[in-house]
């Protein structure tokens, strides 16, 4: 399928696109806010600058848009043009992805990572569960991993980072 707009209309629609309080990330911090939970939002002074800081559990939450960061999930599809320019700007986001997880973790940092899939295009009782699982990963710092993720499936623990992201690397697709 063709693109329906022009070059300019297209570059203008993708520069209008924020990497700072994206839907998902309002209805999470929303939701949060509701149960109670006080954090920052985008903790400049943190490698990443983590979407919400939590100081009092020592917490970093990343919201990350599936296709931007190449989650391999149905709201991810590789765009039919320019594939190489794609395929070096979603593996460097997960590069970079991987390396403000391991700076936080080294820094002594829990991270939990919330999929735009598990939000997006869900009920408020879908978003409530996302913040349900997230508030209760964040007080129990004892039963959890250091890094875990949250995405359509529910969450789960990580338990190597560099396997995680090598798993969620993206290959372009050969003959689409």
């Amino acid at each position: 399928m063709t693109d329906v707009h022009s070059p300019d209309v297209h570059r203008k629609n993708m520069r209008a696109i924020r990497a700072t309080n994206t839907k998902p990330e309002i209805a999470l911090r929303k939701a949060l806010h509701k149960k109670g939970l006080r954090f920052s939002c985008n903790k400049a002074s943190l490698p990443g600058k983590p979407d919400l800081w939590f100081r009092k559990y020592h917490v970093a939450i990343f919201v990350n848009g599936c296709f931007w960061h190449g989650h391999e999930c149905p709201l991810f599809k590789w765009p039919k043009t320019r594939k190489e320019f794609w395929y070096e700007k979603i593996s460097t986001s997960q590069k970079r992805d991987r390396k403000k997880v391991t700076d936080l973790l080294d820094l002594g940092i829990r991270v939990l990572i919330v999929w735009e899939c598990a939000l997006k295009h869900k009920s408020h009782a879908e978003t409530e569960r996302v913040a349900d699982e997230a508030r209760e990963w964040l007080s129990n710092s004892e039963l959890s991993r250091n890094f875990s993720i949250i995405d359509k499936e529910g969450i789960s623990d990580v338990r190597d980072v560099d396997r995680y992201f090598r798993r969620c690397g993206r290959k372009v697709p050969e003959g689409s």
